[in-house]
């Protein structure tokens, strides 16, 4: 759990049972639902010993993972883990319906209107407006975190995988690089990102890939990535030291796929990397020490401890570590959700409004989004329902929770947990290895606030 001071400054965080007894004792009061954390009022930061912690960031274009752990000697020990859940894809759905819309007015018989089309140069550094809600979303969750814990340094995935490393075709050594023994690992993950983690012959996917050379090394072929592709097993032993060419004559069409895709420029994978580069920027300027590491590396460190492949493991293992001793148990799952649009009306398919939406926002002291609990006495909806509120103005209320919706809940039965902050929360199970899996933290992971 997440403790701070009777001043509000951030303490270290704490074990779930001990800010129950906390609670009961009087000695805490509850400053946030979820996240869950507390506020002491009988201590402050010069009465404590604050041992610092450190975040990991994995962003990704659907998914980003934080992991709030403390660093001994190298060994993190995983203390929170965040999933959070952009929602990038629904902002350039809602851009690219305005522009068609726009597109139509424009090929109408009106009123003429000035080309503006040469006025319009975008800032250094600009992002699509899709793109520029994974970086500050992702900034705003690293804020909050430096807010309820004493974070020290932030380490964050720069690039999924390594474009010098993989153009260059060789061995880099001295000053142009130090490869050590992460050797082959950047080629890997940039492999099982461009040919979509399947055979690239057959297409089967879910099953050991090896590395293969379009064109054989013992007929003249290199180690540049542009001739490597992944092939199952059945798939590379009878291919053999057979030149693709020859091996694919029969399905031109596959052949043909095949060597476009194989030698598509480095710059896609540069456009991939060009949310975390933004973050990287955003995050220096926090002023907090920043570390940057690349995919490559962090899927080299969850080879070593054993761990699932998941975006919050995947933040705990970003960077330079000698191991990873624990991990949460439960991962808090937080959906981007926004809080709502200016429109007050429907239109139909021709565009005329077909019903009008309340001017107010707010009904018998709830507002959709807002994080509840209702407990229903009697009927067919008996029982406690956590999760998010969608008010009706008749006062008869939906709430999603981690099962499900439930409709027609009466206000009478809800209690507010929190205000609506933009985000719906959830929790789920962290992935474990079948192998390996160091022991849980304390209590598990587990945060008071689950819903």
């Amino acid at each position: 759990m997440f403790v701070l001071d009777r001043r509000g400054h951030p303490l270290d965080p704490c074990h779930p049972a001990r800010a129950r007894r906390l609670l009961a004792a009087g000695r805490a009061v509850v400053h946030r639902h979820t996240p869950f954390v507390i506020r002491l009022k009988d201590r402050s930061v010069a009465d404590s010993t604050v041992a610092d912690v450190q975040v990991g960031i994995d962003p990704g274009s659907k998914h980003t993972g934080l992991a709030v752990f403390t660093d001994h000697g190298g060994n993190r020990s995983g203390r929170y883990a965040i999933q959070l859940d952009h929602r990038g894809a629904a902002i350039r759905d809602r851009l690219s319906a305005r522009a068609a819309l726009r597109r139509g007015r424009r090929s109408r018989n009106l009123r003429h209107r000035a080309p503006r089309f040469l006025n319009r140069t975008k800032p250094q550094g600009w992002l699509a407006p899709s793109l520029r809600h994974r970086v500050e979303g992702t900034m705003s969750w690293v804020a909050r975190l430096t807010r309820w814990a004493p974070v020290a340094a932030v380490h964050v995935e720069r690039v999924s995988f390594d474009t010098h490393a993989l153009s260059a075709g060789k061995p880099l050594e001295g000053v142009e690089y130090q490869q050590g023994t992460l050797a082959g690992y950047e080629v890997r993950e940039y492999l099982l990102a461009k040919w979509g983690r399947a055979c690239t012959y057959c297409g089967a996917s879910g099953v050991p890939l090896n590395l293969d050379h379009l064109h054989p090394r013992s007929r003249g072929g290199s180690n540049r990535i542009s001739n490597l592709a992944l092939a199952c097993v059945r798939c590379n032993q009878a291919k053999n030291a057979i030149p693709v060419e020859v091996f694919l004559k029969a399905r031109p069409a596959l052949l043909a796929r095949i060597l476009k895709q194989a030698k598509a420029p480095l710059r896609d994978a540069a456009a991939v990397n060009a949310t975390r580069w933004a973050l990287w920027r955003v995050l220096e300027a926090t002023g907090l020490p920043v570390s940057t590491a690349s995919g490559g590396r962090t899927k080299w460190n969850r080879s070593r401890t054993g761990a699932a492949k998941s975006h919050t493991l995947d933040a705990l293992h970003v960077g330079h570590l000698e191991g990873v001793t624990a991990w949460p148990s439960t991962v808090l799952v937080v959906t981007a959700t926004g809080r709502g649009a200016y429109a007050r009306t429907r239109t139909d398919r021709y565009g005329f409004p077909r019903l009008r939406l309340p001017r107010t926002k707010r009904v018998k002291g709830f507002a959709t989004g807002d994080l509840v609990r209702a407990v229903v006495p009697s009927g067919k909806k008996t029982g406690v329902h956590t999760g998010r509120v969608a008010v009706r103005s008749t006062g008869s209320f939906n709430i999603t929770t981690r099962h499900g919706t439930v409709q027609g809940i009466g206000h009478r039965h809800v209690n507010l947990l929190q205000r609506a902050d933009g985000y719906g929360y959830t929790t789920h199970p962290e992935t474990r290895h079948r192998a390996a899996s160091p022991p849980p933290p304390e209590g598990g992971g587990l945060h008071a606030g689950g819903i």
